[in-house]
């Protein structure tokens, strides 16, 4: 079986004695909140019945590649891979269980100790400390979880690259610091939507790619195993499907930080897409529209309403997610060879992060593939100022005839004479220094939009030609949706 796999949807209660996934399959209960912020696929790779699958996964592979490198009998690891079967326990009994422990593997080896033949009872969990198996249980199902993730954020960027091709010449005004700036095209911005979706997915492949096996024992040194200690290690990775790590990372938490800043990298990327949707959507603005049916977006108590709902939501996750990073990484330095506190404090934050991470990667691509783009309404707002945009593009004409300060400070005069006496093309004309430089033709050259885009054009061309080459170099680029490998 391959390495990532399965769906449904679910919580992490087994780490914290919460309801358990129906075992009959069927979707585990959605709370009035938690549907806002994740999405299915992603949630039921990190649910109760996921995160058990997992820690059974991790001891399966244990045993057998001990049983591989002749520390353990045969038949007594296929006694005890046969009994890693997640349908012999109760996740929510483990989750009660796991508070007078502190993690749930041990009472999940008790209860798998318990389940086989006597014979095979001391080679269970063989050579291994908790750590061990509930770090290698998060690794893999945060790999399985990071699969549809990839997929919604590939799925976004070719959103966002139809819309920088179809709308490559499509003028609208840049804003900065709030402001309307110069003329810019929607393309470019789509591009730029584009790129900042593909780097956080480049991030998420190569931290995925690199999530190791955990094994080193009760203080890292693998003395249980003996010699053949980094054997069996490299063997359960390989079993796994998980990168092999030099030496056991108990209190080196460096995996964990690069996946954490990769998943924080998806909020910024998804945030700035929701963020710049929600602005351009103002009804003042009104130059794009989150698509959807009847009711989308809809207010309580204003018929007229039209809300864009999943840039909200998008943005909300955006902004939760530097509080979960910042969790991460304060409890990342820890204690000698193993925490305390700093490794428990771990589990739920970067669940978290990986659940909403996957949330608004799927409203990002629902947003970008139903945008409605309003490039009548981008014209409007660009002339709303009569010009005044054009100032610099103005400015960049008169000043080799005069110099740079001069032709800046005669295009403010005549900036702040427009709106009192003339438009801004007759405060041009009419100002004496400017007028003795530049005649009506070369004003309105100048005030003209498509005359003032720079490369614009050749930039969301080379952001497409970016996205068209694809991710062939990246990791798992073959299969952005990969499972990650369960023992064979």
């Amino acid at each position: 079986m391959r390495p990532f796999s399965s769906p449904s949807d679910g919580s992490v209660a087994a780490l914290a004695g919460g309801p358990p996934t129906p075992a009959d399959g069927s979707p585990p209960p959605t709370g009035l909140l938690t549907g806002l912020s994740g999405t299915p696929a992603v949630a039921a790779e990190l649910s109760d019945d996921a995160l058990l699958r997992a820690m059974l996964d991790a001891e399966r592979a244990l045993i057998t590649a001990a049983a591989d490198a002749g520390v353990a009998p045969l038949a007594a690891a296929e006694t005890i891979a046969e009994h890693c079967r997640p349908d012999l326990f109760d996740p929510a009994e483990l989750g009660r269980a796991a508070e007078a422990a502190g993690n749930p593997v041990v009472p999940l080896v008790r209860e798998l100790t318990a389940a086989v033949p006597a014979e095979a009872r001391p080679w269970v969990h063989l050579g291994a400390t908790s750590q061990d198996i509930l770090d290698t249980a998060l690794a893999l199902v945060l790999g399985r979880a990071a699969g549809p993730v990839l997929a919604a954020l590939e799925a976004a960027a070719d959103e966002a690259a139809r819309l920088a091709g179809q709308h490559r010449d499509t003028v609208l005004v840049a804003r900065t610091l709030g402001q309307q700036a110069t003329p810019t095209t929607f393309g470019l911005k789509a591009a730029n939507w584009l790129l900042g979706l593909r780097d956080a997915r480049t991030r998420l492949l190569v931290a995925r790619a690199a999530l190791p096996v955990q094994l080193g024992g009760a203080a890292g040194t693998l003395a249980g195993l003996g010699p053949a200690g980094c054997e069996v290690a490299d063997r359960m990775a390989a079993r796994l499907g998980l990168a092999v790590s030099p030496l056991p990372w108990h209190t080196r938490r460096q995996p964990l930080l690069d996946l954490t800043a990769a998943l924080g990298a998806v909020l910024v990327a998804t945030g700035k897409v929701a963020l710049d949707v929600g602005l351009l959507a103002q009804t003042e603005v009104a130059e794009v529209a989150e698509g959807g049916g009847p009711g989308r977006g809809g207010s309580s108590a204003m018929p007229h309403k039209r809300n864009p709902v999943d840039s909200v939501l998008v943005t909300a996750a955006a902004r939760r997610g530097p509080g979960l990073v910042a969790t991460m990484y304060a409890a990342a330095s820890q204690e000698h060879e193993r925490a305390a506190g700093g490794w428990h404090a771990e589990w739920e934050p970067v669940i978290e992060l990986t659940r909403i991470a996957g949330g608004a990667a799927v409203r990002t691509h629902r947003i970008l593939g139903g945008l409605q783009v309003d490039a009548a309404r981008m014209r409007a707002n660009l002339a709303a100022t009569g010009g005044l945009v054009l100032a610099e593009a103005v400015s960049a004409r008169l000043a080799p005839l005069i110099g740079r300060a001069r032709a800046h400070d005669a295009v403010g005069r005549a900036v702040r004479a427009a709106g009192r006496t003339a438009s801004f093309r007759d405060a041009l004309l009419a100002d004496a220094e400017i007028g003795a430089h530049l005649d009506a033709a070369e004003i309105d050259a100048a005030l003209d939009p498509a005359n003032w885009l720079g490369s614009a054009g050749r930039l969301v061309d080379r952001a497409l030609a970016t996205h068209r080459r694809g991710d062939a170099d990246e990791p798992g680029a073959d299969d952005p949706g990969a499972d990650i490998g369960e023992p064979g």
